[in-house]
């Protein structure tokens, strides 16, 4: 039997700066379909790191994802009996949703400001190699790193 086929997605940009990565983050950080909430939780977050670093929001939100991105990952494999933690290098769309979910993860867990105060914040701090974001990615890394020996199970 096939696999079913897996359709590429079209992501619509946002409707302030038009930007598709801003539209996804969006989506990723809306609940329960209040899609007007995120926005303004994003916009206001981007107001903020316009005033704290004097630079332009979608700049500092391009470098804060280039930061957050992991490029290896462990995935899985069972090989006779056994399963090995076989490192392997990250899709470019995995990279983007990785990211997305470690931000808005990171934002989430703290705790005493509203949203849009925690999301700048943590934003602010991935675009400087700092936070809980960056964090996880560098344990990422280093479960990749460990488990080097396995690559060659990556068929």
């Amino acid at each position: 039997m096939r696999k079913k086929r897996n359709y590429k997605r079209e992501h619509k940009p946002d409707l302030k700066f038009g930007n598709v990565s801003v539209g996804r983050f969006i989506n990723c950080l809306m609940w329960d379909g209040k899609k007007s909430v995120a926005e303004k939780v994003v916009y206001d977050s981007f107001d903020l790191i316009k005033e704290q670093t004097k630079e332009e929001p979608l700049v500092v939100f391009q470098r804060a994802f280039e930061n957050v991105a992991p490029l290896v990952e462990t995935s899985s494999k069972r090989v006779g009996g056994a399963n090995y933690q076989v490192p392997r290098e990250v899709r470019p769309d995995r990279k983007f949703l990785l990211a997305t979910r470690w931000i808005i993860g990171a934002a989430r867990a703290k705790k005493g400001k509203d949203m849009s105060k925690r999301l700048a914040e943590e934003i602010i701090l991935a675009a400087k190699n700092e936070g809980n974001a960056i964090k996880k990615k560098q344990d990422v890394h280093r479960m990749a790193e460990a488990n080097r020996a396995f690559a060659h199970f990556s068929w």
